[in-house]
């Protein structure tokens, strides 16, 4: 195998998937953004708590991931991949009850940032990172779709905070249902974790070596989000705000 085998092997990077993200808090359409004088308690699985309003939060309070496998004969030659979405942004409403009654999610899939690879001949160096991020962007034509969005349409509370967020991912432009599931990990922490599968979007996972080696089809999501770190107002009635913030909010 020669080292340009190689690295087309390494090439590899699935496509991905969901969730949100993407131009931080100045593209809010629902969000009035500014500081909190109390945190926004979120306690999930049973009432959302106090503040009532419409909070905003993105990748200084959390962190999206997307995760693959690989497949084929010749898998043993290519790398599971972590790839952090490193722009995107959310809008949590929760209504006077303290329920949770709005999520939005954007997704900048222009930034995706391999942070590790496992397994392989080799380990992976920079310069393979920076060509499978190049490829990923590639196979989920970032370029057409830059953006990929998640709107919630119900949600489910279970036990110890946690629960399931049911809507619609909205990826390559192409829309279907996404279940996610959420487990509260600490006082304001949550972990969401969902799977998409790319063929459902119409994107083609990455092939090499005539199909011996190639990306698995379903790709993992995980998203962790300290909600302590959440920005944003609610009405003087406790209803979120529906006006844009102004131009140059932060």
């Amino acid at each position: 195998m020669t080292g340009q085998d190689y690295r087309d092997l390494t090439r590899h990077s699935p496509r991905d998937v969901p969730l949100r993200a993407t131009l931080g808090p100045e593209t809010s359409q629902g969000c009035l953004v500014g500081p909190l004088d109390d945190r926004p308690q979120v306690s999930y699985g049973a009432r959302m708590a106090q503040q009532p309003g419409c909070h905003t939060f993105g990748t200084d309070s959390g962190r999206v991931t997307l995760l693959t496998a690989r497949d084929g004969l010749a898998s043993q030659a290519g790398h599971d991949l972590t790839i952090d979405v490193a722009n995107w942004s959310a809008e949590l409403t929760v209504a006077n009850d303290g329920s949770p009654s709005g999520l939005s999610v954007r997704l900048d899939l222009t930034s995706l940032v391999v942070r590790e690879g496992t397994g392989g001949l080799k380990p992976l160096t920079d310069r393979d990172r920076r060509e499978i991020a190049v490829k990923a962007r590639q196979v989920l034509g970032a370029d057409r779709h830059p953006e990929a969005t998640f709107v919630a349409s119900s949600f489910e509370p279970g036990s110890n905070g946690g629960g399931f967020v049911q809507g619609t991912l909205t990826l390559a432009g192409i829309s279907r249902p996404l279940r996610l599931h959420v487990a509260k990990d600490g006082l304001e922490h949550y972990r969401a974790t969902a799977s998409v599968r790319q063929s459902e979007f119409g994107i083609k996972p990455y092939v090499a070596f005539l199909g011996a080696l190639k990306v698995s089809d379903v790709v993992g999501v995980d998203v962790e989000v300290d909600l302590s770190q959440a920005a944003g107002q609610a009405r003087a009635d406790g209803s979120a705000s529906g006006s844009a913030p102004p131009d140059g909010a932060q």
